[in-house]
This record gives C-alpha cells, sequence and structure tokens, in this order.
C-alpha cells in the first residue's frame, strides 16, 4: 500500500468521526427539546459507519466501460474484457477501503416522561415527553469519536514524517 493510499484510508476516518461528532454534537444540544417541527420530542440520532470495499482500478475500468455505448459490440466486449482481467491480475495494491457514514439513524425509543405540569408541553395529567438523549451516553461516544479522530491525525502525521524521510534520502 502507498503512501497516499494510507493517508487515504485515514482521511475517510477523520471524515466519518467528524460527521459522528456533529451527530452527537446536534444530539446534546437537543437534548431538553420537547417539541420539535416534526411534533413530539426530539429523537437522538446516531452515525451507522460502514467499511468502503477495497476496489482495484480494473474493476473501476471494468465498470466504466460497460457503461459506455462504444463497447457494446460483442466482439469490442471480449477484447476489453481480457484486458481488464489482464490488470486485474496485474495490480496488487487495490485503492483501500475506509469507512464512510453510511446512513444517520433515528433512535425511535420513546424518551422519559417527566411530571412538570407547569411546562408549555405537558399533558392534561402534566407530563412531559423529553427527548430519549441520555447525556452520559452522548458524552461517552464524543470522546470515542474524538479519540478515533486524534488516531487518524496521529496516522495521517505518521505518514507524512515517512514520506518526508523517503525524499530525503534521495538528498543525500
Amino acid at each position: 500500500m502507498s503512501f497516499f493510499q494510507t493517508m487515504n484510508t485515514s482521511v475517510t476516518g477523520l471524515t466519518s468521526q467528524r460527521v459522528r461528532m456533529d451527530i452527537i454534537a446536534q444530539n446534546i444540544a437537543n437534548a431538553t427539546t420537547t417539541q420539535t417541527a416534526e411534533g413530539g420530542p426530539y429523537l437522538r440520532q446516531a452515525a451507522i459507519f460502514e467499511s468502503i470495499p477495497r476496489q482495484h482500478f480494473a474493476d473501476q475500468l471494468d465498470e466504466a466501460l460497460r457503461q459506455n455505448p462504444l463497447t457494446q459490440g460483442r466482439r469490442q466486449f471480449e477484447q476489453v474484457n481480457n484486458i481488464v482481467e489482464r490488470a486485474r491480475s496485474n495490480d496488487p495494491d487495490a485503492t483501500p477501503g475506509g469507512v464512510r457514514v453510511s446512513q444517520i439513524f433515528t433512535d425511535h425509543t420513546p424518551g422519559p416522561l417527566v411530571y412538570d405540569p407547569a411546562h408549555p408541553h405537558a399533558d392534561v395529567d402534566g407530563y412531559v415527553r423529553m427527548p430519549n438523549v441520555n447525556i452520559v451516553y452522548e458524552m461517552v461516544n464524543m470522546i470515542s469519536a474524538s479519540r478515533s479522530y486524534e488516531a487518524n491525525m496521529t496516522a495521517i502525521t505518521t505518514t507524512r514524517a515517512l514520506i518526508q524521510a523517503t525524499l530525503n534520502l534521495g538528498q543525500g
């Protein structure tokens, strides 16, 4: 794996953790929001991650050629397919995977009922449905996302230092 592929993998981690931290911050900011535009209390959200599969250049080329109307002829397609297969067997360095946010999950678990008859959103019995956000849980998630972000930054910094050291070898 090349230095740039290593950096690319770390960058996907940085981006995903930033999205995760933004969502956690939004949860914390709305921890007391009892009425939203959709109606009802704020519902906690969470980022769902998925791995980005490694992809060979040959696979990318194959997909592009399949969509090209010029390669739809049977004989041309077979020639192109042979080229793609040879490229795939000679491509030990696939584009690295990484991670991405596949979706933002909304937790529909009902929040706690709090007795507060003076609250403007209280029901006839004086209870208010609060958001399903647990501040302690969100803070633990924020610390985890922050540490993951720091780990990816360290990987990028280390990779950059290795690139610089490699370049310096050629000067001496």
